[in-house]
């Protein structure tokens, strides 16, 4: 697949290209900035301020071991006690406010209290200051100030190289701008680093805050790799770049074969597609309290051992590329441990990515070359870590439906209608309390990327079908279709025999931005449902391995890709 996310709000505009030869991308080359990885020692300068200037109010890190079961997953009382403090919706971009005249990168994506992170900012305001905003629930406002700087200097940063012939955008030649000491204010959760500049200039730096002692029930993995996977900063990303290409060539040939964190988001205002994809699941989980902890892929890739302190890991949003360290780290804990797995988003692990160091620490470059043949690796090194067009690509060969369930198949068109989630074995406990019944449905779910149950390809033998949802073969572009009226978005589960480890899929890509409440005046809302069968996947999965109370009933044998 390929896509390329437009936040001009919190919902993302999706236009998506599905990896099988159809189209061409002009992308812009946007003056913007970036974040990523730990335990490396940035480029540092004399003249770098701390600009450090806690908060009044000293929140300390909580302990975990207070949790009790809710209506909707195991709870933890620091979490309830964190979301009673006072919150702002000062967090947000003011409307009209600039969000090109100021952008900047962390030198972590993610980090732990007690460590230093780099700021690398860019900021034709002449002064700017940094707020840094815990997301999450909060009375309904949505953040919580933690922490601002004192009133920086703001300079123009170096414009960022391009290497050839790979194509990649480093902002590695900017000076350091600010180090942010993490102290026991920084809560584990998400963050977003608002920048706000002296002439109406914003935008954000996002920050996973973790905790390596957590032994949560839930780690919510924030999908870094994905993030910058689509980003266009500097004219290049995955999928699209500068300069003209053969008609009908996909992917296209003038794209980066690396990508670098040494550089800021150019989409979601700096924030990526934090707010569209993830954010609305985080807000709701911590509204109820759940017992969460937080992570992204390079802490699996990191800290791969410390899956089996959890219970569960929540894969969000969008969360097509993987490594094969993070792959391998999670179906090891799932099959041997019996760590839960939920996909909230379509085509999850699809693509296959590498990393690599950057001048700025390890980790903070991405490789896909999308074609085998001429990865750097192809022939010479581990054949699992080659980065061909998906995994399912030689010479890897390793397909991720057998893990996931079902496989990405396809999106609906840009412009087509939000299609109807439809119910199929609603006698199944993720049914319970939703009142639903076999072919009724929850409008407007299906939306961008949708992935498929296909027979002929390699599944676990106990899948089971929750959800079988028809799509106009008009509105989507997909890889299996062949005159067929309808394809299907499929929701799935099953359960590992050894482990009994759960594997959950939802199928579509818009499933967290369901749990958002709808607009006044919609004419049909899904969030009350999507967050009932939500409340009761993370309650299930909450408990332990997922199979020993809810074994999958295989019923896969009911179902056809199209019709």
């Amino acid at each position: 697949m390929a896509k390329l996310n437009l936040h001009f709000t919190s919902t993302p505009i999706r236009y998506s290209l599905l990896g099988m030869g159809t189209v061409a991308l002009a992308v812009a080359v946007v003056l913007l900035t970036t974040p990523n990885s730990r335990n490396f020692s940035p480029k540092q300068s004399s003249s770098v301020s701390s600009g450090i200037q806690p908060q009044p109010t000293r929140v300390t890190q909580p302990a975990t071991s207070s949790t009790f079961p809710g209506k909707d997953g195991i709870k933890a009382k620091w979490v309830v006690e964190q979301n009673r403090l006072p919150g702002t919706t000062a967090w947000k971009i003011s409307s009209g406010a600039n969000t090109a005249g100021i952008s900047g990168f962390a030198n972590k994506t993610y980090a732990a209290q007690n460590q230093t992170v780099t700021l690398y900012i860019s900021s034709t305001s002449p002064s700017y200051k940094v707020y840094a905003y815990r997301m999450g629930y909060y009375g309904g406002k949505g953040g919580r100030l933690i922490w601002s700087s004192k009133t920086l200097r703001g300079i123009t940063q170096k414009p960022c190289t391009v290497a050839r012939p790979t194509n990649m955008v480093s902002c590695d030649n900017w000076k350091p701008s600010l180090n942010l000491k993490i102290s026991s204010q920084f809560v584990q959760g998400d963050y977003l680093l608002k920048l706000v500049g002296s002439t109406g200039t914003q935008s954000y730096v996002p920050l996973t805050i973790w905790d390596p002692n957590s032994h949560a029930t839930y780690i919510v993995k924030n999908d870094v790799f994905t993030w910058q996977a689509w980003n266009p900063y500097g004219g290049y990303d995955f999928y699209a770049g500068i300069g003209n290409c053969p008609k009908g060539h996909y992917p296209l040939c003038s794209r980066a074969r690396v990508v670098s964190f040494d550089r800021p988001y150019a989409y979601g205002n700096g924030a990526a597609d934090f707010l569209g994809n993830e954010y609305p699941l985080i807000y709701w989980a911590e509204k109820h309290g759940l017992n969460l902890t937080y992570w992204t892929d390079q802490t699996v890739i990191q800290h791969p051992n410390l899956l089996t302190q959890h219970t569960t890991i929540l894969s969000l949003g969008h969360d097509e590329c993987w490594s094969y360290r993070e792959r391998k780290a999670v179906e090891s804990a799932n099959h041997k441990n019996g760590l839960n797995v939920v996909f909230f988003g379509a085509s999850a692990m699809l693509r296959h990515v590498r990393l690599e160091s950057s001048p700025l620490g390890s980790l903070r470059q991405e490789v896909d070359y999308r074609n085998s043949y001429k990865d750097p690796l192809y022939g010479k090194g581990n054949p699992l870590e080659v980065t061909g067009n998906t995994w399912g690509s030689p010479p890897a060969s390793w397909p991720e439906n057998n893990f996931v369930g079902e496989t990405y198949v396809g999106y609906l068109l840009n412009g087509a209608s939000p299609q109807n989630f439809v119910t199929v074995d609603s006698q199944a406990w993720i049914f319970n309390g939703t009142g639903l019944k076999n072919g009724q449905s929850i409008p407007g779910v299906i939306q961008s990327d949708f992935d498929s149950f296909v027979p002929t390809f390699a599944h676990p033998s106990n899948l089971q079908i929750f959800g079988h949802s028809p799509l106009p073969a008009s509105d989507a572009q997909d890889s299996i279709n062949s005159g067929s009226k309808y394809v299907y978005s499929d929701m799935t589960y099953y359960d590992n025999p050894i482990s009994k480890g759960g594997v959950f899929d939802s199928g579509t890509n818009n499933w967290i931005h369901s749990l958002s409440q709808c607009t006044s005046g919609s004419p049909a809302c899904p969030s009350k449902l999507v967050r009932r069968i939500t409340g009761n996947l993370l309650l299930a999965f909450g408990k332990g391995p997922a199979g020993i109370g809810h074994p999958s009933v295989a019923n896969w044998q009911n179902y056809q890709t199209s019709s």
